[in-house]
């Protein structure tokens, strides 16, 4: 599950618009809302693609935002 918070924090702090970010990825704007809302997850290829726009190297912070556990 993705954190949408958290990467919507990273993506601002950058001043990415969520439409650039999308087209970054290949995606519609409706596709990546879908994948930050957790209707879809995000491909692997999408979040390294993600990681190296917003300049997040560390494996902890990657798992803190695309790999958080579910909240039951």
């Amino acid at each position: 599950m993705t954190d949408t918070n958290l990467l919507r924090k990273y993506i601002e702090e950058k001043g990415y618009k969520l439409k650039y970010v999308a087209a970054y990825l290949g995606l519609s704007g409706y596709g990546l809302s879908l994948k930050l809302n957790n209707v879809n997850e995000f491909k692997t290829s999408e979040i390294n693609k993600l990681c190296k726009l917003l300049g997040i190297q560390s494996l902890q912070d990657k798992e803190a935002i695309f790999f958080k556990e579910k909240d039951d």
